[in-house]
């Protein structure tokens, strides 16, 4: 069995992966392959798994840029709600925006200051045109004012590279990926991007508390070929929601930053469907054009 992943290996979207395909192992007696198949913001990834056979052997690892990229993208090959079969939820989780701690802000605040006076000098980093880290940024220069100068990446460990080497100065990063940076004093936490605050980072505040009204969750699930038999997909949601529930998986996703996300196929399909709706419109208010 695959689980397909749209963005290259160390970002969040491949942790989650592993972690159930790891459960789903176990649980189904199947081993289970991660594919990583990075390119055109999961695009990739999508339509290889709308053209594989319909039978619950092949999934895709779903996320925010598969919503966003319903309206980034004009020329897709497939409609995501139409051709992509809902199975469940996994996690959400808030982006974390980080500075490098040689960047001479230490507040959002502050932040907001600095990059006002230096306006298109402060680049953001993120994993790719249309990602969940660059509408996050781009949410943030519409609601704060500011103009942070975009720098996309090819995935989000080259991404958080860069910030620990000091070439760009912020990232909406997530959680996962980025809390054990943080844990080690790597990199500097301004805020999350969540209506409240972290139980992993309970110190850290949130956007909100300064730019009124911000907010942005990460999240992950798990979707099929479309015509996938109902029965299989029940029993993958009923698998997945095991996992969810169990003590040590949910500790493990806790400890990245993560709440876990249990839901039946309709409500994923139903979160799924307002997601696209809100990040359509980010996208469209900032202009946002794939290259």
């Amino acid at each position: 069995m695959r689980i397909i992943v749209g963005f290259a290996p160390a970002g969040d979207f491949d942790i989650m992966a592993r972690l159930m395909g790891q459960w789903l192992s176990v649980r189904l007696g199947q081993p289970f392959v991660v594919e990583n198949r990075p390119g055109a913001g999961g695009n990739i990834a999508t339509e290889a798994v709308v053209n594989a056979p319909p039978d619950g052997y092949t999934l895709l690892l779903v996320g925010l840029p598969n919503a966003s990229n319903a309206t980034l993208y004009q020329n897709l090959k497939f409609n995501f709600i139409r051709d992509i079969a809902p199975v469940a939820g996994i996690i959400r989780y808030p982006f974390v925006m980080v500075v490098n701690p040689s960047f001479p802000a230490t507040k959002v605040p502050e932040f907001i200051a600095y990059a006002k006076a230096n306006p298109a000098k402060v680049n953001m980093a993120s994993a790719g045109i249309g990602s969940g880290m660059h509408l996050c940024g781009e949410l943030f220069n519409a609601m704060a004012g500011v103009n942070l100068t975009h720098v996309p990446y090819r995935g989000e460990a080259p991404a958080l590279a860069d910030l620990l080497g000091g070439q760009v100065q912020v990232i909406f990063s997530t959680m996962p990926a980025t809390i054990e940076y943080i844990r080690s004093g790597s990199l500097r936490p301004l805020a999350v991007t969540t209506a409240t605050r972290s139980e992993a980072l309970r110190d850290i505040p949130t956007v909100g508390e300064f730019v009124s009204g911000y907010e942005s969750v990460g999240w992950h699930g798990v979707g099929a070929p479309k015509n996938t038999p109902p029965a299989v997909i029940d029993r993958l949601n009923k698998e997945i929601n095991a996992g969810l529930a169990d003590p040590k998986l949910k500790a493990r996703f806790a400890d990245l930053g993560a709440a876990v996300f249990p839901s039946s196929p309709a409500e994923f399909g139903k979160f799924t469907a307002e997601q696209i709706e809100k990040w359509g419109k980010v996208v469209r208010a900032a202009n946002i054009k794939v290259e």
